[in-house]
């Protein structure tokens, strides 16, 4: 694989990576936590291992796998940069709510409930395309999937015991991680 190959996984991976690196987590403790959230995270992990597993430093990329990254490193980092952004210290990596959480329905989360995981389907799809033989990254691919379905009811559970109708209302006018389904 060429080195501008690597060049555009990390800086890509940089790009994704550096709101949450400089995020502020809450200082106060969640006063609602579901660990079971755990289990998607698990899984996410093993899907962006499936990627590396299929000797791509044996093959350059075609161009069009190249442009295809780019896109979607692009939208990962977007995603990743706003969605950090309008959660403010909400964000957080256990999926809980705090004593004073406010449902976000601004900026990214205008198009999607869960924009944070879009970006990390970006970031899988945008690393996968690049290094990853088909029959992997559909593997990858069906794992994240499953992986980010726990964390997204479990999140939006939590959200409907805190916010009720107007969570319901947002559920049913907003999709989840993907653009379009509801």
């Amino acid at each position: 694989m060429p080195t501008y190959a690597y060049v555009i996984l990390v800086a890509g991976w940089l790009f994704w990576l550096t709101p949450f690196l400089r995020a502020r987590q809450s200082e106060k403790p969640a006063k609602q936590l579901d660990r079971r959230a755990h289990w998607g995270i698990l899984l996410v992990a093993v899907a962006f291992c499936l990627l590396w597993q299929g000797h791509f430093w044996e093959r350059s990329p075609q161009p069009w796998r190249i442009a295809l990254s780019l896109g979607l490193f692009l939208l990962a980092g977007l995603l990743s940069w706003t969605g950090t952004r309008a959660l403010g210290r909400q964000w957080r990596i256990d999926a809980g709510l705090s004593v004073d959480h406010e449902l976000i329905t601004s900026g990214p989360y205008r198009f999607v409930r869960h924009p944070i995981y879009t970006s990390i389907l970006c970031s899988l799809l945008g690393t996968g395309i690049l290094v990853t033989p088909w029959w992997l990254l559909l593997s990858s691919l069906l794992l994240f999937i499953i992986g980010t379905e726990i964390r997204v009811r479990i999140e939006d559970h939590l959200l409907a015991s805190q916010f009720g109708e107007r969570f319901a209302k947002y559920q049913k006018r907003v999709p989840a991680y993907l653009p379009f389904p509801k």
